[in-house]
């Protein structure tokens, strides 16, 4: 889920900055600290909206760098369970389904592609159900919901996706289903109108 989340905290300017405007020295500093970094409290900084308030700078000895007091506003995105999120199948494999959702990945375990019994051709990367005759490829719009989310900071991030359920899968899946569900108007009922 994406959410604007404010932070109060200090920033570390590095020397190497001070020729800068104050204010772009500090959005770079902060960028460095929070863009594409994860954090447990708030998952994935993408990228700081705005800056709201600078406190005085102060140089410490024991590193050379001045110390800003700053609130700052970062749009994060952090996945959470049961959520339902659209991403593009980015790769196949034997096991499962990559899936880019935003500014991570996720996995549908081949046990959770589809309500029927799946083969995996190899040559072409695609996925086949056997009765449904549904397939999913590299490239396919999804629709997915996250069952499992393992997210740390310096260790790698899984997110397991789910699509056996109503309204969830390749776009076309659903689209097909919401068709075989639409019964045509007998026609006694249009003479009544």
């Amino acid at each position: 889920m994406y959410r604007l989340v404010k932070i109060k905290t200090k920033i570390k300017v590095p020397p190497t900055r001070f020729g800068m405007n104050v204010k772009k020295a500090i959005k770079e500093s902060i960028a460095e600290g929070y863009e594409c970094k994860l954090d447990k409290r708030f998952g994935m900084g993408l990228v700081i909206t705005k800056i709201e308030e600078i406190g005085e700078g102060k140089i410490l000895p024991e590193d050379g760098s001045a110390h800003y007091p700053v609130t700052f506003e970062v749009l994060t995105f952090k996945p959470e369970i049961h959520e339902i999120v659209l991403g593009d199948v980015i790769d196949n494999t034997e096991f499962g389904s990559f899936v880019r959702m935003g500014p991570i990945d996720g996995l549908v375990h081949v046990s959770q592609l589809m309500n029927d019994y799946v083969s995996f051709d190899e040559k072409n990367s695609i996925f086949l159900g056997k009765q449904s005759k549904r397939t999913l490829k590299e490239g396919d719009p999804v629709r997915g919901k996250i069952i499992s989310v393992a997210m740390s900071p310096g260790k790698e991030n899984k997110i397991g996706l789910t699509m056996r359920q109503d309204d969830l899968g390749a776009f076309y899946w659903i689209e097909q289903e919401k068709k075989k569900t639409k019964t045509p108007k007998k026609a006694s009922e249009s003479k009544k109108k």
